[in-house]
């Protein structure tokens, strides 16, 4: 493509090598070294300029995520088995927080309906404005609602090992073929899958990348949030926010607390202010060349 200039999507990054999508084809290049000495890494969901079968410019990033390394992500999609795993409501609400740091939209999908009850997660996340669809292999209708959710967008799947992601995702878009593993009874989770962030298109329009389980990395992976910045991650409590007796409060147990007194009332959930402290007690704990560096 010498003398050409071209923009497109990168949809996959291996070994210095990016593949990039653009009206004009398919192009495998690298990139021009002054990323590199900037550090700045090239990652799949960047919006890029190809001169001369080089990117030569990386377009501003909306969001990213650090581990996989993805790039203006405009939903999370979380799944959730009713069992095998078990929901693990903190790492969801540790992972809901960060897509909401973020600015994306987070959404739950509940795998294994046919083997448990799926109704607590429903309640909880449904109360506070995020759109949870429970996955039935036999009623198609349910696979219909999350491929329409993809139309037009870049998505991610995310969730414990073993939940059913890439079944999902094979679900959603047959001429995927995403490999899967079956659960290891011995261990009592998924075979990690997934190796590579790689953004697949979808027949009808938008892209979706699979991640890594949630046991093989943590989320300050994705990102690291200051305990000053945590209330305004967790939706339900925005209401709350500047009603309390001392302008400093954590929101932890402090008397005249708002979102306490909501809590006790049941207007949030416990689970989800349960999750709010452990993560609050984990941020106190950061350094802050942590959030530097």
């Amino acid at each position: 493509m010498s003398g050409l200039t071209t923009s497109g999507i990168i949809t996959k990054c291996l070994g210095g090598l990016y593949t990039v999508e653009s009206p004009h084809g398919i192009y495998e290049c690298k990139a021009r070294g002054i990323f590199r000495n900037k550090g700045v890494s090239p990652c799949a969901g960047d919006n890029v300029t190809i001169t001369d079968g080089v990117i030569s410019e990386i377009g501003e990033r909306k969001n990213s995520i650090i581990r996989p390394p993805l790039a203006n992500l405009d939903q999370l999609i979380f799944v959730v088995s009713t069992c095998s795993p078990a929901p693990n409501y903190l790492i969801l609400d540790k992972f809901i927080a960060i897509a909401e740091y973020k600015g994306i939209t987070p959404v739950v999908a509940i795998t294994k309906t046919d083997l448990g009850d799926g109704s607590e997660v429903r309640e909880i996340y449904s109360k506070i404005g995020i759109k949870v669809i429970g996955i039935d292999y036999n009623d198609s209708s349910t696979i219909d609602a999350v491929r329409e959710l993809l139309i037009g967008k870049i998505s991610a799947f995310t969730g414990n090992s073993g939940a059913g992601k890439s079944t999902l995702l094979n679900a959603v878009d047959t001429a995927l073929n995403i490999p899967t593993a079956e659960i290891s009874k011995k261990l009592g989770r998924g075979r990690h899958t997934t190796r590579t962030a790689e953004l697949y298109k979808l027949s009808e329009g938008g892209y979706i990348a699979d991640t890594p389980g949630f046991s093989t990395f943590d989320t300050n992976r994705y990102d690291i949030i200051r305990k000053e910045e945590l209330a305004g991650c967790f939706r339900e409590m925005d209401e709350y926010i500047g009603k309390c007796r001392f302008n400093d409060c954590a929101h932890i147990c402090e008397k005249g607390c708002a979102v306490v007194e909501a809590v006790s009332q049941g207007l949030i959930s416990e689970s989800r202010h349960e999750s709010y402290k452990t993560m609050y007690e984990e941020a106190k704990q950061i350094k802050e060349w942590e959030i530097n560096g």
